[in-house]
């Protein structure tokens, strides 16, 4: 999440680009995430260069020692970095970075799934003022405003959010640190293969693949890297789903900044008949759309057969069952509607799918504010293993009230109310939860007890409310109580106005 400061130098940058000719703004948000990518692109290879400063050997670099362009021109590969142009003059600048830079960016991967996604694009930035302007303002946004953008989804998002499009659609950026407390659920191993079928700006994806590299880096073996950046023919182990354009480039972005070079990410809407992926992921991580549905005609029979609506957040649902392994497992955000809506008989028919034919394992229900200024909608995460033969015992409840961070508009940061921990904890140590009273934030639910229910998923069907019998006074002591403080007030003011009295007098 970025702060104040960091958002009020991206309005600087933005400004500048609308003052020098760029009206059109999704226009001015592709054209700073392609310069951003360029900073990011440098800082890899000096990250590559120190490394093999440090360890004595060659390490893979992302700059060629030469780049011919299009028309046939060679130019040093070093010429294309960022740390060598931004202080150019304006001129050579953009020559280097019109004629160069981009269009060499635009190779990278090799026919890969960012090769693709890049095939569109254009260099935009019409005058050599212009691109100074924003690249000495991205050059200090990354200097002094940022400590670690090694994820452009949040400064994409923030874009975004100047459109007032964000989550018109049910679609909006889950915060890094819930992320990552999903990543922790589900545990993504080395050589598993793991999708995000909703996959917005990759930042699931991301979070699992930071998560290898602190967990198992060190134990990965050449064929666990081969999967990771989906090189040597492996199969690559980050696949993700997403219908604009502009936010795929963005995934293929961020991914190739994390080391997935060669990621399967696609145009495609994920619960149409256009997707046909069955049993092939180990995990999946999401936050599908909650709002809206589709057409009944382009939905999958196999999705229909799950659960039958026409509501994408239950259709997104039945499709995560569709794709997984058996064995595989699932965290996903769905709005708290999917919980125990009745209205439909589509919303208890998945509920019932997920308890007696997969394996639902826990709820955890989360503030509506997390997702603000885009929506304050109240959500919860299900943790499930398709098993497709049943398998739900216990399932674990934890009523979050707090993620670290306030929970208006603002979202600044608020340590005193942060659960997270507490969650992560117990959730691996889930035994000790069977001794929790169901008066605490957290405990377990047996799977029967879930079917007498009618398979609600409700906190409040499950926790107990305690009351606490409060004994007030008789109302004539109140009201002799009121008499006395009334009296008290007159003589106050009658000693005041005698005070006033004697000075005049005076």
């Amino acid at each position: 999440m970025i702060t104040g400061a960091t958002k009020n130098k991206v309005d600087d940058i933005w400004q500048k680009m609308w003052e020098g000719g760029i009206t059109n703004p999704l226009e001015v948000i592709s054209q700073l995430t392609y310069l951003m990518f360029m900073h990011q692109l440098d800082e890899r290879e000096f990250e590559a260069e120190s490394l093999e400063t440090v360890l004595g050997t060659e390490q893979k670099h992302i700059f060629p020692k030469s780049y011919t362009n299009a028309a046939g021109i060679e130019m040093p590969g070093d010429e294309l970095r960022w740390s060598r142009f931004k202080d150019k003059p304006a001129e050579t600048m953009y020559h280097t970075v019109s004629e160069f830079a981009f269009p060499f960016i635009k190779t990278l991967g090799d026919g890969s799934a960012f090769t693709r996604s890049m095939e569109s694009a254009t260099f935009g930035i019409p005058t050599p003022k212009t691109l100074q302007r924003a690249v000495d303002g991205i050059d200090a946004l990354f200097e002094n405003y940022v400590d670690d953008i090694s994820d452009l989804g949040d400064l994409y998002e923030y874009m975004l959010s100047k459109l007032n499009t964000a989550g018109t659609n049910g679609q909006f950026r889950t915060p890094k640190h819930v992320r990552d407390m999903m990543v922790r659920f589900i545990d993504p191993k080395p050589g598993q293969l793991i999708c995000d079928p909703a996959m917005g700006t990759a930042g699931f994806l991301i979070s699992a693949a930071e998560h290898l590299r602190v967990r198992h880096e060190s134990d990965m073996t050449q064929a666990d890297w081969d999967c990771y950046a989906g090189a040597n023919g492996a199969a690559p182990q980050f696949t993700g789903f997403e219908i604009d354009q502009t936010m795929l480039r963005i995934s293929a972005m961020n991914l190739m900044l994390h080391g997935a070079d060669m990621p399967d990410v696609r145009y495609l809407d994920s619960i149409s008949k256009n997707n046909t992926v069955r049993s092939k992921f180990d995990c999946i991580l999401a936050n599908p759309p909650f709002t809206g549905s589709v057409d009944a005609e382009d939905i999958d029979n196999s999705l229909k057969a799950i659960v039958d609506s026409k509501q994408t957040e239950l259709l997104f649902v039945a499709l995560f069952l569709r794709m997984l392994k058996m064995g595989g497992r699932c965290a996903c955000i769905v709005p708290n509607g999917v919980l125990f809506r009745t209205n439909s008989k589509a919303y208890r028919q998945l509920r019932q799918e997920l308890v007696d034919n997969q394996k639902l394992e826990a709820i955890v229900y989360m503030p509506s504010g997390v997702f603000k200024p885009y929506s304050g909608v109240s959500t919860a995460i299900l943790v499930f293993t398709r098993t497709d033969a049943g398998g739900t015992d216990d399932v674990w409840l934890y009523n979050m009230e707090g993620d670290g961070f306030t929970l208006d508009d603002k979202r600044d940061p608020d340590e005193k109310h942060d659960d997270i921990p507490d969650i992560l904890a117990r959730w691996e140590n889930l035994e000790a939860e069977s001794e929790r009273a169901r008066t605490d934030k957290s405990f377990l639910v047996p799977r029967q007890e879930i079917v007498d229910n009618d398979y609600d998923f409700s906190f409040n069907k499950y926790t107990e409310t305690v009351y606490e019998r409060v004994e007030y006074p008789p109302t004539e002591e109140i009201l002799a109580d009121l008499e006395a403080i009334n009296q008290r007030i007159a003589n106050g003011l009658e000693e005041l106005k005698a005070m006033l009295g004697d000075g005049h007098d005076a």
